[in-house]
């Protein structure tokens, strides 16, 4: 195994809990974060905003910063992805139980890899393919009503279907709109729980770095919304705000094309994963001296700048929780290579080549990529 991995320790508060505190505080029941009995709970996810990232930006993000003090960061999961870590927080379980353990994995039924975001078909049903039942649909049997706020377009994919199953949706086109629909939301006089889904912030880094104007002015507008939106919350709600992962810029000539180095690629049939974060799936039939070779081959070339490690000792590490269903394994890499330095991994040999133009990235084991917000409001902000 190359150098030691930068794992938090198994009680660390981790974004696994978020939601299933949300909903125990309704309740008025133990629950991970210690959140008091509220009468309606607002939990924001914001794509692509980690705890780093707010503490560079902190005077654009008076709210945000005000209250995120060092306790106030959880750990999201491996690999630092959204389909990832939004099953996670929906399910209250580690990639290794839910399934979703990346952006593209194999499907080995098929012999392809799949995008677990946007490649969903009757061969990856989100029913069967997601294992694990949803928080909403526990909320559902508890006679709690859950929404999910997002933009109209993700009302009916795939993932949506996967991760939020349980939970009404609700279409709102803007940041405001959606506080708006929120407030709505909690202000009918019975308990509810209300997801609300940012993804400006994760769109304007990929497109054009997190150091960008672009990021910057999303990051001043949601900041205004949540400040706003807290005075208007009706008395007894809580407030969370989280995040899936933080974000790094990758400039250009940080980027490493795999296919330069043929012999890297030898004995492996599918490059998955990400940028930061790639799952290699070797040849069907390869026997295990030739994926000693593959792996050692990979140590060597790449082990000064990145984590690599096979299956069994990426499962051995929890990486994906601790435990792994059988049904699982096969979509975890056969190598992964996860980066420790700031570059991206990428494929020319790939026919669609527009993930190179990304300069926002995510998916590795860093602390700016792992470590995200939970920042408190209304009735659960701290004294």
């Amino acid at each position: 195994m190359s150098a030691m991995l930068p794992l938090p320790a198994d009680t660390a508060p981790r974004l696994a809990g978020v939601l299933g505190s949300s909903f125990a505080s309704l309740r008025g029941l133990p629950n991970d974060f210690d959140l008091p009995l509220a009468s309606s709970a607002v939990v924001v996810l914001v794509d692509g905003l980690g705890a780093a990232n707010i503490q560079a930006r902190s005077g654009h993000a008076r709210f945000l910063a005000a209250r995120m003090a060092k306790r106030d960061v959880i750990r999201t999961v491996f690999p630092s992805t959204t389909a990832a870590a939004i099953a996670t927080f929906a399910t209250g379980r580690r990639p290794g139980e839910h399934g979703l353990v990346g952006y593209r994995v194999l499907d080995a039924e098929h012999d392809r890899l799949v995008n677990q975001l946007s490649g969903w078909d009757d061969g990856m049903r989100p029913e069967t393919w997601q294992r694990v039942p949803t928080l909403f649909e526990s909320m559902r049997e508890e006679g709690i009503p859950s929404y999910a706020v997002g933009a109209a377009r993700y009302s009916d994919s795939g993932f949506t279907q996967a991760v939020l199953r349980g939970a009404e949706y609700r279409s709102a086109a803007s940041i405001a709109d959606r506080f708006a629909e929120a407030e709505r939301l909690v202000s009918t006089g019975g308990p509810a729980l209300v997801y609300l889904y940012v993804p400006e912030l994760d769109q304007a880094a990929h497109a054009h770095g997190w150091q960008s104007d672009r990021w910057l002015t999303h990051l001043e507008t949601l900041d205004a919304e949540l400040a706003d939106f807290e005075r208007r919350m009706p008395r007894g709600t809580g407030l969370l705000v989280t995040a899936d992962h933080g974000v790094i810029d990758v400039p250009e000539h940080r980027h490493v094309f795999i296919d330069a180095q043929p012999e890297l690629l030898d004995g492996v049939r599918h490059v998955g994963g990400e940028p930061r974060c790639l799952s290699l799936y070797f040849e069907p039939g390869l026997p295990e001296a030739g994926r000693s070779v593959v792996v050692d081959r990979w140590r060597v070339a790449e082990g000064r700048r990145s984590w690599v490690l096979s299956r069994q000792e990426a499962i051995d590490a929890g990486l994906y929780g601790p435990v792994v269903d059988d049904a699982v394994r096969s979509r975890i890499g056969d190598i992964v290579v996860a980066a420790r330095a700031g570059i991206a991994y990428y494929d020319r040999r790939e026919a669609n080549r527009q993930a190179e133009a990304m300069i926002g990235q995510h998916g590795s084991l860093s602390d700016d990529e792992t470590r995200v917000p939970l920042i408190r409001g209304g009735v659960f902000a701290r004294n």
